[in-house]
Order: C-alpha cells, then sequence, then structure tokens
C-alpha cells in the first residue's frame, strides 16, 4: 500500500478542484481516520525499528516521509485543534476552529521553507504564588510542531529511560505511583529518598545539546528553539530553554532528561548479558529512579549513597545546561515521607501507604471553592454541572490509592461549602426551608445536594481500586507492545468501569464502535446513540456505543451531510 495516498476525495482536489467552504467541510466531516492512524502508526513502527537497530539515516529517511506525509498531517492537526488550547490563539489571532478550516489546513501544512512566527508570552499563576512563563504559538506552529512530535515520538519512545512516565505514550501518573510501591513496598526495600527539583527545567534546557542530540531536522529544530516571543509588545530573543505551551517542549524536555536511569545502573546494579543484550540485575544499594516530566526521585539505601548520587546528577544537569535547587532537592527517610504527583508516600510501622496529599486537597478544595464564589448566582443545577467534572477528575486520580479518609474529608469540606452558598443566597429563609430546597433524601441517603435534573457526585461514590503494574520493556509502536496495551486498556476499563457503561465497554471489547481501534479508558471519549434521540432513541444499553470523539463529530458530519442533500 502507498502510505502516502490520500483518500479518493482528496485526489480529487489535489487535481485541481475548487477547494471551496462547502467541499472542505464534506472532505474533513467524512475524513478516514482508521486509515490515516494505520499509515502513521506503520511509519512509526519503522522508525522505532530502525532506532533500536540503530540505522540513523533510515531514521531521517522514514522521519522525513512521515512529516511531508498526508495523513500525518492531517492527525497532527486533529490533535491541535481537539484540545482545551485549541481555544486559544497565538500572535496572529487565528483559530482553526471549524471543520473547513482544519482541512483547509492540511493542504497548507508545508514543510518547506518553515518560519515559525513568534510565541504570545504570557504569565500564570504557580501554586507556590510565582509565575510561570508560557509560550502560545500560533496554530500552524503548532501544527507543525505536533507533525514533528510524531515522527520524534517512536525515538524517544525507544531510547528513553524505562522509568520515566511524564508525556509517554500510554503512561501516566498512576503507573509511575505503582512503580515506586514496587520499590518500596517490602520490610527489606530501600528507606531512602532523594527528591529531585530542577530549577526552571523548560526555560534552561540548552538549545546545542538538543541540536546535537535530538534525533530529527536540525534545521526546523533550531526553528522551533529560536523562534523569540513578545511581550507587552516587545520582541525578545530565545537562546535557552523550549517554550512551556509548545507542543513539542515536553518530547524534548523529556529526551534531555533522559540517561538518568543508564548512569545509575552502570554504577549501581550489576550487569548481565544475554546473546547481544546488556541486562542488569538491582544490587544490594537497592537504587530506583523514577521520573513523571521533570520531576523526579531517587530511591537508595542509605544516605550516603543518595548523596554521592546527588553530585553525579548535579554534572549529569550541567551538560544540559540544567541545575538542581539546592533547597527544594532534599533526602527523606520513607518514615518521615515525601509527596510526589499528588500523593503521600510514607511507611506506617512498616507499611507503605499512599494517600492523597495535603498540598493536593487543599488545592482541590481552593478549586471547589472559587468555583462557587465565582458562579453563587447561578442556579443549583447549573452549579452542580460546574462542580461534578471538577470532583469527579479528582475521585478518579485517587481511586488507586488509600484515599476513603480523604475522600470522607473532602465530601464533608464541600458540603460545608455548598451550606454556606445556600444560607448566603436565601439568607431570610430558615436553615430548614433551605435544606428542602436543595438537599433531599434519595433511598438510604439523607442531604443530597440535588435538582430536578441534576445529582451532585461525592468522592466516595468512587471505590478504591489497585491499579495494574506497567510492563517497563513494552513498547508501544512495535506489534507485542500494541497487543499488550490494547489488552491492558480493555481491562483497566473493565476495572473502573461499573453499571451500563461496563456492560457497554465488554461488549465492544473496548474499542470505537466506528473505526474498531482501541479506547482511552479514563481518557477521551463519547457515548453515541446508535438511534438518535430526535428519531425516538433512547439512553437503554442497547442503544449506546462507546466512540473516539473525532469518530463521533465525523459520523454526525456525515448525517448532516446526507440529509442536506435529502433535501
Amino acid at each position: 500500500m502507498n502510505e502516502n495516498k490520500p483518500n479518493s476525495v482528496t485526489l480529487k482536489n489535489e487535481a485541481g478542484a475548487n477547494l471551496d467552504d462547502k467541499n472542505l467541510k464534506v472532505q474533513w466531516n467524512t475524513f478516514d481516520w482508521k486509515e490515516a492512524e494505520n499509515v502513521v502508526n506503520r511509519l512509526q513502527t519503522r522508525i522505532t525499528k530502525a532506532t533500536i537497530e540503530g540505522n540513523l539515516n533510515l531514521v531521517k529517511k522514514l522521519q522525513y516521509m512521515l512529516v511531508n506525509n498526508f495523513y500525518g498531517k492531517a492527525i497532527a492537526i486533529r490533535k491541535i485543534t481537539g484540545n482545551v488550547g485549541s481555544r486559544t490563539s497565538g500572535i496572529d489571532n487565528e483559530l482553526w476552529d471549524s471543520p473547513e478550516k482544519k482541512m483547509k489546513n492540511i493542504y497548507k501544512l508545508n514543510v518547506g521553507n518553515y518560519k515559525p512566527k513568534e510565541l504570545k508570552r504570557v504569565y500564570i499563576e504557580k501554586s507556590n504564588g510565582k509565575k510561570r512563563p508560557l509560550g502560545i504559538p500560533t496554530m500552524y506552529d503548532r501544527a507543525m510542531q505536533s507533525l514533528y512530535t510524531l515522527s520524534l515520538e517512536p525515538v524517544a519512545e525507544a531510547t528513553g529511560d524505562n522509568t520515566s512516565y511524564g508525556f509517554r505514550k500510554r503512561r501516566n501518573t498512576q503507573d509511575a505511583r505503582e512503580q515506586i510501591f514496587s520499590c518500596m513496598c517490602k520490610g527489606t526495600s530501600a528507606k531512602w529518598v532523594l527528591e529531585g527539583d530542577i530549577k526552571g527545567c523548560f526555560d534552561n534546557i540548552s538549545h546545542e545539546w538538543l541540536i546535537e542530540n535530538v534525533t530529527m531536522d536540525k534545521q526546523i529544530l533550531s526553528k522551533f528553539l529560536k523562534a523569540g516571543y513578545i511581550y507587552k509588545n516587545t520582541s525578545y530573543r530565545t537562546d535557552d530553554g523550549t517554550p512551556q505551551g509548545g507542543v513539542i517542549s515536553p518530547i524534548l524536555a523529556n529526551m534531555a532528561l533522559d540517561g538518568v536511569e543508564t548512569l545509575l545502573k552502570e554504577k549501581y546494579w550489576k550487569k548481565g548479558k544475554t546473546g547481544t543484550t546488556i541486562s542488569y540485575r538491582n544490587n544490594n544499594n537497592k537504587v530506583n529512579y523514577i521520573r513523571y516530566a521533570d520531576d523526579f526521585i531517587i530511591i537508595g539505601d542509605s544516605k550516603e549513597n543518595l548523596e554521592e548520587i546527588k553530585i553525579m546528577i548535579i554534572d549529569f544537569m550541567k551538560i544540559r545546561g540544567l541545575e538542581l535547587s539546592e533547597e527544594k532537592t532534599i533526602i527523606t527517610h520513607i518514615d518521615d515521607g515525601f509527596d510526589f504527583l499528588g500523593w503521600s508516600f510514607r511507611k506506617y510501622n512498616g507499611k507503605l501507604l499512599i494517600k492523597p496529599s495535603k498540598k493536593n486537597q487543599a488545592k482541590f478544595m481552593d478549586n471547589i471553592r472559587t468555583t462557587v464564589m465565582k458562579n453563587r448566582a447561578m442556579s443549583q443545577e447549573a452549579l452542580i454541572k460546574k462542580l461534578n467534572p471538577i470532583i469527579r477528575g479528582w475521585g478518579k486520580y485517587h481511586q488507586g490509592a488509600v484515599s476513603r479518609e480523604a475522600y470522607e474529608n473532602m465530601d464533608n469540606a464541600i458540603h460545608e461549602t455548598l451550606w454556606r452558598w445556600a444560607t448566603r443566597k436565601h439568607g431570610k429563609q430558615s436553615l430548614g426551608e433551605i435544606k428542602d430546597k436543595y438537599w433531599k433524601t434519595i433511598g438510604t441517603r439523607n442531604w443530597v445536594f440535588c435538582s430536578e435534573n441534576a445529582r451532585l457526585i461525592k468522592s466516595t461514590d468512587y471505590k478504591i481500586i489497585r491499579y495494574p503494574k506497567l510492563k517497563l520493556e513494552m513498547n508501544p509502536f512495535l506489534s507485542d507492545g500494541k497487543e499488550y496495551y490494547a489488552k491492558r486498556k480493555y481491562e483497566i476499563g473493565l476495572k473502573y468501569m461499573s453499571g451500563k457503561f461496563k456492560t457497554i465497554w465488554e461488549r465492544q471489547n473496548g474499542l470505537c464502535c466506528f473505526c474498531k481501534l482501541p479506547l482511552e479508558p479514563q481518557g477521551e471519549k463519547e457515548l453515541h446513540h446508535i438511534i438518535p434521540r430526535k428519531q425516538g432513541g433512547d439512553d437503554t444499553i442497547s442503544n449506546l456505543a462507546y466512540c473516539h470523539t473525532y469518530c463521533h463529530k465525523g459520523h454526525h458530519g456525515i448525517q448532516n451531510i446526507q440529509t442536506a442533500l435529502d433535501i
């Protein structure tokens, strides 16, 4: 199969048909995303294999094929127009917020003679009160970065640290948490932890190191890094760092930080050899390394070992233009505990418990209180619809930890916040009248905050479920890795879903009802009504199916087109 061949509609347009808005809308809404995913996945698999074999010339040729591939461009644009950031424009104030614009820019996306525009600099509040710089590229530059990210991901996956979890395909914070648990849960496990903090990681990575060591088009990479930014109508150069807000920045930061695991294994682990493959097995130092983006910890059996490792890490970072924060890089005993990725890890009488951290709980409640305060004039139903996604996200995030007590505390704090909201809103009514207006009894539950059409969910609605540990050696771009991750996603869906949602997931084997590709159990997906509600369809299990958001939009786009043709 010709991997550069687009669909038949596209061929007609490339032959000279008029690309008017109506034609472009039809093309986007009828796009064959399954074929696009298959073509890009095949190229990414070939890049992965060439990287593992050390065939750098072939890697570059395949990357060139991918960034010039029609389907690659389509997926790159779908990625950058399908997230929250797509509603924020760069310095050109342009948004790709319609099917016509998205399709038109697939044809306009051109690698040759590319010159990025400057980034729009904004500052966002950090949890400590300081401000973090954020660079916002134009939509065109985001699409170019997304396209080159597709070609760089397989290289990063094949060469990255096994125990790096941030911004990697099929990995998340829960995987990092389970790795820490496996390294520290036993009575004989190492008891000391080096908590690493890098000073302004994204802002200070050496451009020279990246250009010399990252396997991609050097000219394009240099253009991404040297684009500069505009702040208060003044232009500034960028001589260091990768801008937070850039699509390609996380993968570049990952590649700059990769290598620590190998460095530690070379010194502290015993080396073995099976055929031509070098393997390591842990020795008595019990040194383990876990990183998520630029946050990392190193586990060791003694404080002295970790002090020695800290010096090694300082030298490692210096070559990349980075340095550790002396104040925040500390060594802690597990009996005193440490916080990482929103959880508190601590041993109580020799037993390791992982709980939502106090800081994370406080941040969650700040978000709840701020939402209630900003929307204090809203109706109860509208407020519930604002709060439920916040509670749902926090509750699901902590399902794999020892969270029951934290759930109860947060539910109580939310109840107090809503009681204050209700009493301030109806100060002249009695407390009994206020209670009867906003809180009902449903079944055996009292004080349920609900309206006629909406009910506030509780953190305690989420059961504690142990998250399965990841097989670190599985590469998502290779055939065995694809099978492993597809099966793993399906099984995670079965563990975390319940009721009719679990039944639908099981019936579809975790696959999209349209493209038949795997769905993310805890990611973006939508429920499709097989018989539309406007045609009499209901919400019964037999009439519902899971699908990708973009497949759902495409399906209804086709239906709308067909309806227009019938008219």
